[in-house]
């Protein structure tokens, strides 16, 4: 297992659900299960430094590539293309199951601390504890709907621009400059080199990833529907359920990215909870920017 210049040399495969899933599984098969989990638009290397210092500490660790990215594929050509919170829960259940894991600690940041924040909250018994990198996540299409402030809207213009087909166009066309451009903007002080967000952006070739980053956001706003089969598990997550097991969440003092404060969100964690601030410019890909404060927070929550 190769540190940040080199990336990860073990990939494995796995059928999981409706996916066959790409993912990293590091450390001692025996040692206790930590799961994590990326965000949009980043991929597993994103824990190129985490992943070793939990191994370190006997943690079995396991990173998988989310539905749209890297070497994850659908099993059918038939399944829709589904970029709901609901639909990637059930993905990290799956997988869980197809890797014969009772129980894990979860952890990520952006979809994957929304897809960690999901688990924890509706199948508190498959989470052992919770790491989530700008806290409580969980909404619903009703609440997406709902005007915000000027300044707020303003950072969300990107999924303005993917509600149209211009921006689907766009998007496909330009996926690495556009994923450049949304990491400057998320971590402002972060000082990447080409070869560290060329070796992620190869995770956005993906044939299904345009499709999975464009529903996500269209069904944020109401604007795409969800499939049938997830709708009651999208009705008790748009009622916000407090989240029980043992928490803490992460926030970077130079996060670029929208994200509300902790003093907003902190009720939603109803077990032990903790926030953390992680300062020296820390933005929003957290555990790829403070590796060492990521990994304190899994090994201690």
């Amino acid at each position: 297992m190769a540190r940040a210049t080199g990336g990860f040399t073990d990939l494995r495969q796995v059928e999981a659900g409706v996916l066959n899933v790409g993912y990293v599984d590091a450390g001692p098969p025996d040692g206790d299960a930590v799961i994590l989990l990326h965000g949009w638009p980043y991929d597993i290397h994103s824990f190129a430094d985490v992943v070793p210092l939990l191994t370190a500490a006997g943690q079995r660790v396991v990173v998988p590539y989310l539905r749209g990215y890297g070497t994850t594929r659908f099993l059918s050509a038939d399944t829709m293309r589904n970029g709901e919170p609901a639909a990637m829960g059930l993905d990290l259940i799956a997988l869980m199951d197809a890797l014969n894991i009772d129980t894990a600690k979860l952890a990520g940041f952006d979809w994957g601390a929304r897809t960690a924040d999901v688990v924890a909250a509706l199948w508190p018994e498959r989470c052992r504890g919770l790491v989530s990198v700008s806290g409580y996540l969980i909404d619903g299409q009703k609440s997406g709907t709902v005007p915000l402030p000027p300044k707020a809207e303003f950072a969300w213009w990107y999924q303005y621009y993917f509600a149209t087909e211009r921006g689907r166009e766009g998007y496909d066309k330009n996926r690495r400059d556009f994923a450049k451009l949304i990491w400057h903007t998320a971590s402002p002080r972060w000082t990447f080199d080409d070869a560290t967000f060329d070796r992620s952006a190869v995770a956005l070739d993906n044939p299904d990833h345009v499709d999975i980053v464009i529903h996500n956001y269209r069904w944020r706003l109401a604007l795409a529907d969800g499939e049938p089969q997830y709708a009651e598990i999208e009705e008790r997550l748009a009622a916000k359920p407090k989240i029980t097991v043992p928490s803490i969440s992460l926030e970077g003092d130079a996060n670029g990215a929208p994200h509300l404060e902790p003093t907003v969100y902190g009720k939603q964690f109803a077990g032990p909870y903790e926030h953390r601030t992680v300062g020296g410019g820390v933005g929003h890909n957290l555990p790829q920017e403070a590796p060492q404060a990521f990994a304190d927070a899994v090994l201690e929550v």
